[in-house]
This record gives structure tokens, C-alpha cells and sequence, in this order.
């Protein structure tokens, strides 16, 4: 097999991780909120193997396509996988590495400056293809999760407006987590062990490991979010704290740093947790992680902060990590109460679910988990406590501080 490009280069392909193509689609499927208001349909973006047709990595959420998005599913795709109980994986997501070279369409996302420094930055070649017809590989895997995946699910929504469910908002009732859950379980434990029928009698993922030619070496995650991590500017203030998407965050020995400007990084999925970095001899060099003050148990995208500030704005409420985070539980509690009074009532949702496939030989669709389709507001999602909102860790007591008090510490006001 030879892919050409628009550079006017011929690319046989002959092993493992030479080779990665990106592109990104919309799921044909409705995900709700906690509170259980539909939020639309997610956008997928895959990273696929052409030697293998393994999928590599992929990222999941309701950002535009960008190179920023293309980065994160470029780091989920480069670091080894783990994920914890509630995804009940049978297996492992085995794959990672670095490829040789990026096969992508002439879309603005895959020519930003961005991606361009990335590549430069790891090594990678970037290619476009020579034509549009040239990019089968990484989607014809769409079709499939849609017509063997997306379909099993409630809120299924048909990309064809003839066949389109009427029902499908009213059938919705996954979260974003709780689909990346059932998706990663997907992928995972059906369609990488699967059999492709152009490769003889192996599968994606026996391909992939027979088709490596040395033993890869492992990059190192703050080596990644240099590169892929969404970034942004801020200065620390007197105690060793600093705000971002309206929240107050305090970092182990960043009092050292008041005044000082650093370098933020984040997963917008998760901004609970980010990371400092401080620009040194023209390098960034890594200084500590940051915690939203309060939210040591909790997890909050960056969409979600800011649809809660924009919200506490409208309604002239003081907007601090303490008055977002009882907003956030006053919601789970609303949500936890009507799921308890939609049992006792038996009107919880119906799902739709697929007989459990014979993975071997065969892209079968996945049975959906009952435990994930009941339970808009689960997650992550245990069988056993299907009412459970979130898994509280066990930590200390921390005390939270809001913007104000901070400054009043600090002898600002």
C-alpha cells in the first residue's frame, strides 16, 4: 500500500506506527448534562494506525475542530492508556508511540502554525493528502461506530434526516464521561481485537504489535504537555495562588513565584488540576501543579466553568470557587432526587442495548451497560450504586478560599 501526498511524496507502507491519520466527525448521538438537559452531539476525533487500522487514540467533546483539539487527541494517542474500574475493560489498550509521519486533509486545523511546532517539536512529518478520496482509512472507521456503536445507544440520532428518531431527546440520557466510557470499553475490548477482512487472519491490534520494528521508548507525560496541552499566561499573586476561568488555584512552593509571570497548561476536560511552568533560558521548565481550591474531589470542564460563570453573571451573583462548586452539588443533589423518584415511579429511561458480540472475526456492536444509560448523572459509573453521583475520594480537610479572602490575606485590601 502507497499513500500520496500533496508534497508529491509516495509512502509505502511497511510497519507499525509509520503512519497516522487524523480527522474528526460528529457522533450520531445526544449527550445530556448532569442535570440532564441535552448539550447536542460530541465530536470525535480519531488517530488510526494505517498499518494496523488500529485506533491509536481519540478525544472526545464538544470543542470545534482545531489544532488544539488535534493535540490532545495526538497526546491521548502517544502515552500508554490506563483507565480505571469504571470503564469494566476486559482488556488493555495496548497502543502508543510516536509515528513517522501525520496523514491529514487540507483542513485549516491540520495547517495551523500550532500543529506545525508540535510535529517539529516530536519529530513528526506532516503530509496532506493528495486528494480528498485518499483518507478511507480514518473514515471508514466513522461509519462503523455509528452504525455498530452510536445506533445501540439512547439518544441515537441518524445522520440520515429521513431515518432520524423522533424521540431521541427525549430517549438522551448520557453524560459526555459516561459515553467516553462506553466508547473506550468499544474500542478497546471489540473493535482493535477485531479482525480486519483485509488483513488475512489477524486482528487490528495483533497487527499492530507484529508490525513494530523496535521496542518503542516512552515519552514522558510533562514532555507531552509542553507540546499538546492547552496553554495560557498568568501571574502568581503574594501567597502563592492565581486565578483562572474564575477560579482561585494554589500550588506547593508557588508563594516563591509571587509576582511572577507563568505559564499555565491544561486539559479543558479537566481543569481541576493544572500545571506551572515558568519560561527559563528560553525553555519552559515545569514548577508545580495548581488545584482549584475546593474541587480536590470534584472534576470540571472548561466549557462547564464557563457556562457557570456566564450564569451566576446574568443572575448578579458573586462568582468564587465555593458559590461554583455549591451550585455544581445543589444540581447533583436535584439530579440524584429525580433519578430516586423516577425509580420509584418506574418512568426511569429505557435503554437500547445490543446482544453482547463475538468480538472475534467481526466489527459487532457493544451492549450498553444499564447501569450507564440509567443514570444521566453517573460518573463514573459503578453496577452496584447506580444512584451514586460521584465517587467522593477520601481526602483532608482543606479550607477554601475564595478570590476576596485571598486578598484580604494577602494584604491587597
Amino acid at each position: 500500500m502507497t499513500l500520496n501526498t500533496r508534497e508529491g511524496l509516495a509512502i509505502g507502507i511497511e510497519w507499525s506506527n509509520q503512519v497516522w491519520q487524523v480527522d474528526h466527525t460528529r457522533a450520531d448521538v445526544l449527550v445530556v448534562d448532569q442535570a440532564g438537559q441535552v448539550l447536542g452531539r460530541p465530536t470525535l476525533t480519531l488517530v488510526v494506525d494505517t498499518y494496523s487500522r488500529c485506533i491509536m487514540g481519540m478525544h472526545l467533546g464538544f470543542d470545534a475542530p482545531s489544532a488544539a483539539v488535534v493535540c490532545l487527541a495526538l497526546r491521548h494517542a502517544i502515552l500508554p492508556k490506563q483507565y480505571s474500574s469504571a470503564y469494566e475493560l476486559q482488556g488493555n489498550w495496548g497502543t502508543y508511540g510516536l509515528p513517522q509521519y501525520l496523514y491529514t486533509d487540507g483542513g485549516k486545523d491540520f495547517r495551523a502554525q500550532h500543529l506545525e511546532q508540535v510535529a517539529t517539536e516530536l519529530g513528526i512529518v506532516l503530509c496532506l493528502r493528495r486528494k480528498p478520496s485518499d483518507g478511507g482509512i480514518v473514515e471508514r472507521p466513522f461509519g462503523t461506530f455509528n452504525t455498530q456503536f452510536f445506533s445501540t445507544l439512547p439518544g441515537y440520532v441518524s445522520s440520515n434526516v429521513e431515518t432520524r428518531s423522533p424521540v431521541a431527546e427525549t430517549e438522551a440520557c448520557l453524560t459526555l464521561i459516561q459515553l467516553e466510557q462506553l466508547f473506550v470499553r468499544y474500542i478497546v475490548d471489540h473493535y482493535n481485537p477485531a479482525i480486519d477482512a483485509r488483513m488475512g487472519d489477524q486482528s487490528r491490534i495483533g497487527r499492530w504489535e507484529a508490525g513494530r520494528i523496535a521496542q518503542l521508548s516512552l515519552l514522558g507525560e510533562r514532555e507531552l504537555d509542553l507540546c499538546l496541552m492547552r496553554r495560557d499566561h498568568r501571574t502568581v499573586y503574594r501567597s502563592g495562588y492565581l486565578q483562572f476561568a474564575n477560579l482561585t488555584y494554589l500550588g506547593e512552593h508557588l508563594a516563591a513565584y509571587a509576582g511572577e509571570s507563568v505559564v499555565l497548561r491544561y486539559d479543558p476536560r479537566d481543569i481541576t488540576t493544572v500545571f506551572i511552568y515558568q519560561v527559563q533560558e528560553c525553555k519552559e521548565v515545569f514548577l508545580t501543579r495548581a488545584h482549584a481550591q475546593g474541587w480536590e474531589t470534584e472534576t470540571l470542564s472548561y466549557a462547564e466553568a464557563q457556562t457557570l460563570s456566564q450564569r451566576k453573571r446574568e443572575a448578579g451573583k458573586a462568582i468564587s470557587n465555593r458559590s461554583m462548586l455549591d451550585e455544581v452539588r445543589d444540581r447533583d443533589q436535584r439530579v440524584k432526587k429525580l433519578q430516586k423518584q423516577q425509580k420509584q415511579n418506574g418512568n426511569a429511561p429505557k435503554p437500547r442495548t445490543a446482544a453482547q458480540p463475538d468480538i472475534v472475526g467481526t466489527d459487532a456492536p457493544i451492549s450498553v451497560s444499564s447501569s450507564l444509560v440509567n443514570s444521566p448523572a453517573t460518573e463514573p459509573v459503578t453496577e452496584s450504586e447506580p444512584e451514586t453521583i460521584k465517587p467522593k475520594k477520601s481526602v483532608p480537610y482543606v479550607r477554601v478560599y475564595d478570590y476576596e479572602d485571598l486578598k484580604r490575606k494577602a494584604g491587597l485590601l
